[in-house]
């Protein structure tokens, strides 16, 4: 079924009231749906990456520009995609089971006026308090007076991002709620497009490049919101936005939000402080660290936070509903998903971490010795893949059933960890080889494992999840495909091992022949070992 197939609620086809089930879909049919959306503003998102490098280079203003974007896109994090969804999906998805459509459209006016009284606030310190921030974020760039005063003039530009695109995820998680995913993942494309086109045809009208692209980032977010309005319109769920702290859905949301606003960014906290650790070494660690980051980003980003944002509103409304065992069943879903997903994803980016960069990136302003930087980082958080999955996925079991607490406990430990593990591990790489960018992705990528653990276990002690008694077998499946996978992929490397020396069409003609054929061996060997598309299939 469309999204345009699906019933708008209306005074003559109302929300579900008491009792009612929801139509619901596929979650296999979902994923791909969100996934495949994800997918293309992904690509586009590479596309953007390559063509920021070309322009910008690593360092100078490929840094300040690096740090100064990471701000509102981790405020964004906290608002529309972290906390605010988290908190406010489960409210939503109970009002809605157990309400009216009348109640659902109050909850929706009183959140969207109080949450936009709150960002308008928060941007307003971020544009007047841009110097502030810059000496936070971007405490090593102090003493060069011209790189930090270029990353002041760019937070102040980029800050207005944080509400336009925070607002826009309001309208996304309401979308979601009534499973109309293909509006929200399709959306984040317009950013990658804006930006594009200002890297090409107007940033040569700017002092520097960066402040194109910093413009285009408010652009793309007024644009993306006014993308969504006619859409919630359809579903007569369209805001007129009331300020209302007394509302009980409104106080529950906030309840639920404090919390979840740390704990479901951590691992956003740990990479801010990366970043901001990079400031402090040497010119350009930002860049490499931009880039590992954004690699890792594509998988996560393109499956990941689809299964999440597939899974939250059906796990609100079976936790709604009280039915444990099929919530049970909705998370093991995921996680097989995440399995089946993650670990080739993790090893294929850790053997090829240098065709991939020198593919993509190694052209323009690019240096091959920053191509080489950037593959070591890039090999220490792809190790951290699989746990930034699994979290992506876990945290829902929590916030579905309006537990905050034990992600924020959990998610303190994982910091502290994070925190614990840096000086021990950056130090020495910074003495001895130079390498203290490799350190800060290696020890966010082991937070990323702690983090996951804790969660997991915490569901498990609580009986909230139950694995399926398949799961030995199902380790063993999916480590022999990966292994006929590594096999062929190191193969490859064996005789092509010559990528810094071949122009960018034989670069790209090749890592996309190895990439083909190692996708190929992984689906033929799960085939082979009796993995099949029916044992992904599942309801809610």
């Amino acid at each position: 079924m469309s999204d345009s197939e699906l019933p708008s609620p209306s005074p003559e086809n109302p929300a579900p009231e008491k009792g009612a089930k929801p139509k619901s879909k596929s979650l296999l049919r979902s994923s791909l749906l969100t996934g495949s959306m994800t997918m293309v503003s992904r690509v586009l998102g590479l596309i953007r990456d390559i063509v920021l490098v070309g322009v910008l280079g690593a360092g100078g203003a490929m840094d300040a520009f690096v740090i100064a974007q990471k701000i509102p896109n981790f405020f964004r994090r906290l608002f529309a995609e972290g906390a605010f969804s988290q908190a406010f999906i489960p409210v939503l998805s109970e009002c809605r089971e157990k309400g009216t459509h009348a109640a659902v459209k109050e909850l929706v006016d009183k959140v969207a006026g109080c949450l936009g009284s709150i960002l308008l606030l928060v941007t307003v310190i971020g544009v007047v308090g841009a110097v502030g921030f810059a000496y936070i974020f971007g405490y090593g760039y102090a003493d060069e007076p011209e790189k930090f005063s270029l990353l002041t003039d760019l937070i102040r530009i980029t800050f207005p991002y944080l509400m336009l695109i925070s607002l826009t995820g309001l309208a996304g998680a309401i979308l979601n709620s009534y499973d109309r995913f293909a509006i929200p993942a399709v959306t984040p494309i317009f950013l990658n497009i804006f930006m594009i086109a200002a890297a090409l045809l107007v940033a040569d009208f700017f002092p520097n490049p960066a402040y194109a692209l910093a413009w285009s980032i408010v652009a793309a977010g007024i644009f993306s919101l006014l993308f969504q309005l006619p859409f919630l319109r359809q579903i007569h769920l369209l805001p007129s936005p009331r300020i209302d702290w007394s509302h009980p859905g409104v106080k529950r949301i906030l309840v639920l939000m404090a919390p979840a606003l740390f704990g479901v960014s951590v691992s956003q906290l740990n990479l801010l402080l990366d970043s901001m650790i990079a400031t402090m070494l040497s010119d350009g660690a930002a860049s490499w660290l931009f880039l590992s980051d954004r690699l890792v980003e594509l998988p996560l980003g393109v499956f990941g936070v689809a299964i999440a944002t597939v899974i939250m509103p059906g796990l609100s409304r079976l936790s709604a509903t009280q039915s444990g065992e099929k919530f049970s069943h909705m998370l093991d879903w995921a996680i097989r998903f995440v399995v089946l997903i993650a670990l080739p994803a993790t090893l294929a980016l850790i053997i090829l971490a240098e065709p991939i960069l020198f593919t993509l990136f190694y052209h323009g302003e690019m240096e091959s010795s920053d191509i080489l930087m950037s593959s070591y980082s890039l090999k220490a958080y792809a190790l951290g893949l699989f746990a930034f999955m699994l979290i992506k996925v876990l945290v829902p079991g929590y916030f579905a059933r309006q537990d905050m607490k034990s992600p924020v406990r959990i998610g303190i430990i994982a910091i502290i960890a994070n925190i614990v593990m840096k000086p021990i591990v950056v130090i020495p790489l910074v003495m001895l080889w130079g390498l203290g960018h490799v350190g800060l992705a290696f020890t966010t990528a082991m937070a990323a494992y702690v983090n996951a653990y804790l969660l997991y276990r915490g569901l498990r002690k609580s009986e909230v999840y139950n694995p399926a008694s398949n799961w030995p077998k199902l380790w063993l499946r999916y480590g022999a495909a990966n292994l006929a996978m590594v096999a062929v992929l190191l193969a490859f490397l064996f005789f092509w091992n010559l990528w810094s020396d071949w122009g960018v069409l034989e670069r790209v003609l090749r890592l996309t022949v190895v990439c083909v054929v190692g996708f190929a061996v992984y689906l033929a060997a799960l085939f082979a070992v009796g993995v099949r598309l029916r044992d992904f299939k599942a309801h809610h």
